[in-house]
């Protein structure tokens, strides 16, 4: 349904380490670099996640999360894993989350400027 999303940031280096080591936890690449922004996405493929540098950048907050789909629950405990050993914050570690699917196994965190992300494998 979606084409791409995309996120403001105020430290364009400081979101790179930070997309970088956590997409990579789940089979994403940067897909480009170009001033003030970069795109991840599968290798081969478009980008779905772009991140623009803007001064009076700020996160949508409550009631907005982003969720990236994860190949297996191992991929979902590395993207976690990443999230914190670069700058993120815990929102919901590993584990299944039955009132959402027998099968929902999932990981919740918040980037450095504030924006809600999960990894899901179902």
């Amino acid at each position: 349904m979606l084409g791409h999303v995309s996120l403001g940031v105020r430290d364009l280096t400081k979101a790179a380490l930070f997309y970088d080591a956590v997409l990579t936890a789940l089979g994403y690449v940067r897909l480009w670099t170009g001033e003030g922004g970069l795109g991840y996405g599968s290798a081969g493929g478009g980008e779905r996640l772009n991140i623009f540098e803007r001064a009076g950048a700020a996160s949508p907050g409550e009631g907005f999360h982003l969720a990236f789909e994860a190949s297996d629950r191992a991929a979902v405990d590395r993207f976690h894993a990443a999230a914190l050993a670069h700058g993120g914050t815990d929102a919901g570690a590993p584990g299944l989350r039955p009132h959402y699917g027998a099968h929902y196994y999932a990981a919740f965190v918040v980037d450095p400027e504030g924006h809600r992300l999960e990894a899901v494998y179902q």
